[in-house]
């Protein structure tokens, strides 16, 4: 038998989390067929329900930094989906860079989370309960 804890998910959560799921895939659909109204329209549910999922999981910091980080991926998914609906993104920006590379500063704050995470925190907080 293992010791190890059991993190189990309220189902009203599990529930928020499958919804979040239907509204980032009908967000990236409406991005793949070019289909503006629909998929400018989705950042908003498919944002704050990731919002809400990061909130609801503040109390693991594991939870908590995994879900910012999707938030920050959601927030890099949709500029670059409106740069290039609005056709912006070829825009040069400096170099071999355009305004499409912007998206880089969510993607990257992304990261900086997890790395804060796995770097910093996780290694002096051992006996906190992890979900990965």
């Amino acid at each position: 038998m293992n010791n190890k804890p059991i993190y189990s998910i309220p189902l009203r959560y599990r529930k928020m989390e499958n919804l979040h799921i239907v509204f980032w895939l009908f967000k990236d659909v409406a991005w793949c067929m070019i289909w503006k109204p629909l998929g400018i329209t989705m950042i908003f549910p498919t944002l704050l329900v990731s919002i809400l999922i990061a909130w609801q999981t503040r109390h693991l910091m594991s939870e908590l930094c995994h879900n910012l980080a999707i938030t920050c991926w959601i927030s890099a998914n949709s500029y670059w989906m409106i740069s290039e609906f609005y056709h912006f993104d070829s825009t040069p920006l400096f170099g071999n860079y355009s305004l499409k590379h912007l998206a880089i500063i969510p993607f990257a704050l992304g990261i900086l989370l997890l790395g804060f995470y796995y770097i910093a925190w996780k290694p002096k907080h051992n006996e906190e309960v992890e979900t990965m």
